[in-house]
């Protein structure tokens, strides 16, 4: 395994660096290009080009007669580029609604593309032969001519959004705002559109028309799961890309029987779902422990809250109740009490006696803040936006595990330090 990683990295094989480099390349452009089209919320259109980009590559193959690379990327731009304008002219000059008008825009021309293949085929030219690897791509195919084909329309994509950086931010973001400004957003997506389509079709000969929509999307999916700063997000993107094309070049690489076009979408799509999950800030994983976290705070405050209560009901709060009064003051569930009761307990903001409870100093202060926030937000609803006081519990139920103690002070000094809420119930402040 040591021998075959060093042979696969030091790149002395011709076909090892053409595959590598033009995989890498091919997934660095479309996952750059990608992020405009993830973040304006219009993935589908890489997948309506990559497609129909099909008819485009065996017109020029009739044409011509040969599987020259920079003629079968003209007509595939020629073909993409005209399925986005069809759509989009569909969109803004019929009723018909934007997935329709996608799903006829792929479907169609992917039909012509599949019937002049068929005609291709029959035509007995010895020529056609691996033309129907653009399907499916075959990326161990590629050869020096393939690799300065992609490395140009690389390098194009790369000088066209580095020069309308600014443009397809905002347009991505706010198009109404960006033509307030004065941008010709309609241009801007044209050009947007165009370098979408060349991304597109110089990835068509590695991964095929089937899979190259994936290539356009899932880069810029999981890289926006780990940031929300475009620059950091294309950076990432671009990064995610070249890893996907490196890793699935070598496993084609060690494994012969293995398609590379197929092993990139494939790794993509693992570092996709390990983003998904485990995100820093918006992994399903973190945000299941910080849901978690939250409803463990809010049943302690409740629990608090329930104990201040029924120390101010018999105005002793030194007093121990047991479960049975507990869940009389507030409904809890059995498991809910007990595992709240120990988490309380071993917080040090209540003891346990026999099998009673009762709040200790610091207990007592915190569920003194969860009464006193929940009167006073009860008291500005009724006083500042004049709702019914028996409309306001339910509210202030919520909002009293937000409030922060900056906000505290600014609802105390509002309401200028009142004694009692709007049920005329004491509002308690610190001892």
């Amino acid at each position: 395994m040591k021998e075959l990683i060093i042979d696969f990295f030091s790149f002395s094989n011709p076909n090892i660096r053409y595959v590598v480099f033009g995989s890498m390349l091919l997934a660095v452009s479309s996952a750059i290009v990608g992020c405009f089209t993830f973040l304006k919320k219009k993935a589908l259109v890489g997948d309506v080009v990559s497609h129909a980009v099909l008819p485009g590559i065996c017109l020029s193959f009739i044409i011509s007669g040969t599987k020259d690379p920079f003629l079968l990327i003209i007509g595939a731009f020629i073909t993409g580029w005209l399925s986005i304008v069809v759509m989009d002219y569909i969109i803004q000059n019929s009723k018909i609604k934007e997935d329709t008008a996608t799903g006829l825009s792929l479907s169609v021309f992917f039909g012509i593309g599949i019937l002049l293949l068929t005609y291709i085929q029959h035509s007995g030219n010895a020529a056609q032969s691996g033309l129907d690897s653009f399907l499916f791509g075959k990326a161990a195919a590629l050869v020096g001519k393939d690799l300065l084909a992609f490395s140009l329309v690389a390098i194009l994509i790369l000088v066209v959004v580095f020069f309308f950086y600014k443009e397809f931010k905002l347009i991505s973001f706010d198009p109404a705002f960006a033509q307030s400004l004065g941008i010709p957003v309609k241009r801007i997506e044209l050009i947007l559109s165009s370098i979408t389509v060349m991304a597109v079709v110089t990835g068509i000969q590695a991964v095929g028309v089937v899979l190259m929509a994936a290539m356009l999307i899932t880069p810029a999916a999981a890289a926006r799961f780990w940031t929300d700063k475009l620059s950091i997000m294309i950076l990432s993107a671009a990064c995610i890309g070249a890893l996907s094309g490196l890793a699935g070049a070598f496993i084609s690489y060690a494994a012969p029987a293995m398609p590379t076009g197929p092993w990139i979408v494939m790794v993509v799509s693992l570092i996709a779902l390990f983003s998904f999950f485990f995100a820093p800030k918006k992994g399903i994983i973190i945000r299941i422990l910080k849901q978690r976290k939250i409803k463990r705070r809010l049943l302690e405050e409740n629990l608090l809250k329930s104990f201040y209560k029924i120390g101010e009901f018999h105005d002793d709060f030194e007093l121990a109740s047991n479960q049975i009064e507990i869940t009389e003051m507030r409904r809890f569930t059995p498991s809910q009490l007990r595992k709240g009761l120990v988490r309380l307990r071993r917080q040090g903001f209540i003891n346990k006696i026999d099998k009673r409870w009762s709040l200790t100093n610091e207990g007592y202060q915190k569920g003194q803040r969860v009464v006193r926030l929940h009167r006073l937000w009860e008291l500005y609803l009724t006083t500042y936006l004049r709702i019914a006081p028996d409309h306001v519990h339910e509210d202030a139920e919520n909002i009293e595990h937000v409030i922060t103690p900056e906000l505290e002070k600014k609802l105390e000094a509002l309401l200028e330090y009142p004694e009692y809420d709007p049920h005329q119930t004491e509002i308690p402040y610190r001892d």
